[in-house]
């Protein structure tokens, strides 16, 4: 699982808010599940920042969201991204893609 976090950082608060991001994604790489992460900045705007971070599924994120240092470190931060959607499914050769549909319990 993927998912992508935007924000838009005026350039007079771009140190602190790298330190921020920085720190926030420690949190989120201590947690299980946890693969990857890349914080980046755009080359075109650099007030437009993207933390990105890879999961082995999407359980794993929503529980590294629910604990102590990640609700300490990390969601504040993550409440600054722009509102908009930001899990995404991996899209692999011969792998199925989700179905926007309500699902069956039994």
């Amino acid at each position: 699982m993927l998912v992508v976090n935007r924000f838009r950082v005026p350039e007079s608060e771009a140190t602190t808010f790298r330190v921020d991001v920085e720190t926030a994604r420690a949190a989120l790489a201590d947690r299980p599940g946890y693969v990857s992460g890349t914080i980046g900045r755009n080359l075109d705007d650099p007030e437009l920042w993207v933390l990105t971070t890879t999961w082995v599924h999407v359980g794993a994120y929503r529980r590294a969201l629910s604990s102590y240092d990640v609700k300490l470190y990390a969601v504040p931060l993550l409440g600054r991204a722009l509102d908009e959607p930001s899990a995404y499914e991996p899209v692999e050769p011969g792998t199925d893609l989700n179905v926007s549909a309500a699902r069956s319990l039994g």
